[in-house]
């Protein structure tokens, strides 16, 4: 298929004005404006302020499949240093994981089903999702009643930039897409005091500096050879002068593994270790270890997967559509199937989920000749091509979109599972 002049146009001006004005997890006010205001002209019946700054927008057709599209508002605390035209001008914020392109993206396939009158039936849901980097947005809309809003949907699609070639989407055969992860945050405490006189002080730098290296072994040797995992320690905070010994450190960890066993080890692990330095120190009281959010395994389904895939064969030709290795990325978008059940009530609704690439062909070929990778997501250099990696994911978004509103006879075995 080919994007409309004026929708690809349309959608570039969205995506620049999103990444002139990122806005983080949380205050994501404005963007959800820009989304809930395209929707609101296009016709759909918008509703706003849903789990946080979250925006839903409903075209109803008659009777058919219920399809929920949905992208991410939020940006990054990242400082950009892309050399764009159109960086960021919010110090210390930037659209650094793409989330611009997939909410412009979103916008474009949103307006061009609205302007196809004749060609599908059922309801499309446009979800504009806060809060997706701190991986309680998802949740958060769920709670709110997303899916009393919408009914609970037949199918959940939504797509992820990666460095793949632009003009490309990938899918997976079956296998996870991304990995489950947990969010923590924990404390090591001291005793401070003087830079000269250490040994009246109890030094948690040394104890957090200590368990970052000591964190390392939960995956190096606590943990079988075949099971993936990894964990980093993403944040580390202590001090404020150089002659002060601080009384606490702040580390924030991330674990990610394709497996709930293998987070609940790993989760296990930090406790001990951390609580093994501070004993080591005669720390004055035992660390604190908070569990700030935990998403699951991202799974798609592989009934839905084939079909979609299909649909994009035929929508970009065979060469466009690559297949996806799982990777221990993490998002939180399983909440809306199965994984969220006890939350949102419809154990039956079907995932889809696919990767669009963003890597143009002069970036990889300098990467080729000089060995440096193409800067990748949360990177303060991350650029996508936009142009083309926007159309196809307009192109992309839109030919799932409507092939799982293809209307079902009610003895499908898809249906009758549900």
């Amino acid at each position: 298929m080919t994007v409309p002049a004026d929708v690809l146009r349309s959608a570039v001006e969205c995506c620049l004005d999103v990444h002139l004005h990122p806005e983080p997890s949380g205050a994501e006010e404005r963007t959800a404006g820009v989304l809930a205001d395209r929707l609101a002209a296009d016709g759909y019946a918008v509703t706003r302020g849903v789990g946080g700054h979250g925006v839903v927008g409903l075209l109803r057709r008659g009777e058919g499949p219920t399809v929920l599209l949905r992208a991410e508002l939020d940006a990054l605390p990242v400082t950009e240093d892309s050399g764009l035209r159109y960086a960021s001008t919010v110090p210390g914020v930037s659209h650094a994981c793409g989330h611009d392109v997939h909410l412009a993206a979103l916008a474009g396939t949103a307006r061009l089903l609205a302007q196809d009158t004749g060609g599908w039936r059922g309801t499309v849901a446009v979800v504009g999702q806060p809060a997706e980097e701190t991986l309680d947005g998802a949740l958060a809309m769920l709670r709110a009643g997303l899916y009393d809003l919408t009914g609970p949907p037949d199918a959940v699609l939504a797509q992820h930039t990666a460095p793949l070639p632009a003009g490309a989407v990938a899918h997976t055969d079956g296998a996870p897409l991304l990995a489950g992860t947990v969010a923590l945050d924990a404390v090591l405490h001291g005793t401070g005091g003087h830079a000269g006189a250490p040994h009246l002080t109890v030094d948690p730098v040394v104890s957090a500096a200590a368990a970052v290296l000591r964190l390392q072994a939960l995956v190096a040797r606590e943990r079988a050879p075949a099971e993936q995992a990894v964990l980093t320690v993403g944040r580390l905070r202590a001090g404020t002068e150089a002659n002060v010994i601080p009384d606490r450190a702040e580390l924030g960890i991330s674990l990610r593994a394709f497996d709930e066993g293998t987070l609940d080890r790993l989760l296990a692990g930090v406790r001990r270790v951390l609580a093994g330095e501070a004993e080591a120190a005669g720390a004055p009281r035992a660390p604190e270890v908070t569990v700030r959010a935990r998403s699951r395994t991202l799974l798609a389904d592989a009934g839905l997967t084939g079909e979609l895939r299909d649909a994009h064969v035929a929508a970009l030709g065979g060469a466009r559509v690559l297949r996806w290795q799982p990777a221990t990325a993490a998002e939180d978008f399983a909440w809306y199937g199965p994984a969220g059940a006890e939350v949102h009530g419809a154990p039956g609704v079907r995932l889809a989920y696919w990767m669009l690439g963003t890597v143009s062909a002069s970036a990889r070929r300098e990467a080729a000749r000089t060995g440096v990778q193409v800067p990748g997501n949360h990177s303060p250099r991350f650029a996508p091509d936009l142009r083309p990696a926007l159309e196809t994911g307009i192109e992309a978004l839109t030919a799932a979109a409507r092939r799982a509103l293809r209307a079902r006879t009610p003895d499908d075995p898809a249906r009758a599972a549900r």
